[in-house]
């Protein structure tokens, strides 16, 4: 398995050459870099500021309102027996607004502030995401590292073998039939190298797109790595965790409150309003018969009953109601999901456990297997196609328990992230295993 992993290195080495550069090489580098870098978590974050902003200015609604205007005409006198000249007219007006009571403002001011709260639990779990997606690639790469190193072994073993037949052809000891069947083994071998080698092209392309630039250098799994199983050692125990500290579950429990806000908002549209204002003046000109430019000063309180809207009133109520009935159904969707998601999060731990105990002992037991037939065809109760068959099946061990490995590291990471804890903190703890 070491020899394995020391050319996995250098083949994800090799394959990153050819790449653009960028200083990142492990799992903590790649992630700082994606956190400064990602589109996904800066268009959440963006999508916040845009909510508080809403919510700023169902504030400035509630708040004291001042506007100035000012006005100049000419006005003539055309019903006069002499027409008259014609005379200048201003006015500038300074006018002062406050709501005293509108229930409908500050249910809309109540709905955009809880949506902004939605909004904020939304990035802290684009966060977490954004965890778990740097991880996922980081891992997909490292994996598809070692399965490129695997087939290129197996490609390896099987060029080996067609040239050990072709030398025992050449001394009669086997027949064409044998070089034959070792060429064929190894033309899908290089088939498999070919694929294998985009795959690992692909996987890094998955990292850039993360981040915005390829890494230079990724460090590997190390052998040893430790099996814990979760803990509390009760699936139940992480679904409630889940269920109670998931920051996705979080922000549509916000939203249904939002929705309830904005039908409490829409029924206010029927319920009387009352403000007040003051406006001052100075008219002059001869048709206010004023020329003096003293102020003229209007205090006004001002009582607005809703009669009759055509019907928009209840309209509003209406797609209210339908909107939080939706919201309410997105809510238990992702409940369902969250649950489902915890409970298959803890049993891949808890298999992942056994599955990187049985395909290490594949991997022994293969490797002994391939030993013991080669020494059995030289003696010849073994044939040609024992070995073919033996070497792929110790690709196909290695294959199976690289990805046992890697996928082991992400149900932990998958299992934090569906219970809403996972942190920095915890990609840290995953960055130590690395060498």
């Amino acid at each position: 398995m070491r020899d394995l992993m020391r050319r996995s290195v250098v083949v994800l080495a090799c394959a990153l050459a050819a790449c653009r550069p960028a200083q990142a090489d492990d799992l903590l580098d790649v992630f700082r870099l994606a956190r400064a870098n990602d589109p996904v978590l800066a268009a959440a974050d963006a999508a916040r500021l845009g909510t508080h902003d809403l919510a700023d200015q169902a504030r400035a609604a509630l708040l004291p309102q001042a506007s100035a205007t000012a006005a100049i005409g000419r006005e003539r006198d055309s019903g006069a027996a002499q027409p008259t000249a014609s005379a200048h007219t201003t006015d500038v007006t300074l006018g002062l607004s406050q709501v005293v009571f509108d229930a409908g403002l500050w249910l809309q001011l109540k709905a955009a502030r809880l949506n902004a709260d939605a909004q904020d639990a939304t990035v802290e779990a684009a966060r977490q995401q954004l965890c778990l997606r740097v991880a996922t690639a980081y891992f997909d790469a490292l994996l598809a590292a070692d399965i490129l190193a695997s087939v290129q072994a197996n490609e390896d073993a099987f060029a080996q073998q067609v040239e050990q037949s072709q030398q025992r052809y050449k001394a009669g000891l086997d027949a064409q039939v044998d070089v034959d069947q070792s060429r064929s083994y190894q033309a899908l071998a290089h088939g498999n190298t070919i694929a294998a080698r985009q795959a690992l092209v692909d996987a890094l392309a998955a990292v850039a797109e993360i981040t915005g630039s390829t890494p230079a250098t990724l460090k590997t799994l190390r052998d040893d790595l430790p099996l814990a199983p979760p803990s509390p050692a009760d699936p139940q125990a992480w679904v409630a965790s889940a269920l109670q500290g998931n920051p996705a579950l979080w922000a549509a429990q916000k939203g249904v409150a939002s929705a309830e806000s904005s039908i409490a908002a829409a029924r206010a549209g029927h319920l009387p309003s009352l403000s007040a204002g003051l406006n001052l003046g100075r008219p002059t000109g001869a048709p206010y018969g004023d020329s003096s430019g003293r102020l003229a000063n209007t205090a006004v309180l001002t009582l607005s009953v809703p009669l009759f809207a055509g019907g928009a009133t209840q309209a509003r109520v209406s797609q209210a109601v339908h909107q939080r009935d939706g919201a309410r159904d997105s809510l238990e969707t992702l409940r369902r999901a969250i649950e489902r998601a915890t409970r298959a999060a803890y049993g891949s731990v808890v298999t992942g456990m056994g599955e990187v105990q049985s395909t290490r002992e594949a991997v022994a037991a293969a490797q002994a297997s391939l030993a013991a037939t080669r020494v059995g065809r030289e003696v010849g109760n073994r044939t040609q196609t024992d070995v073919l068959n033996a070497i792929q099946t110790l690709a196909q061990a290695q294959a199976a328990h690289a990805q046992a490995r890697h996928q082991f590291i992400l149900g932990r990471l998958q299992l934090q992230q569906a219970a809403g804890a996972l942190t920095e903190a915890d990609l840290a703890n995953v960055n130590a295993l690395l060498q």
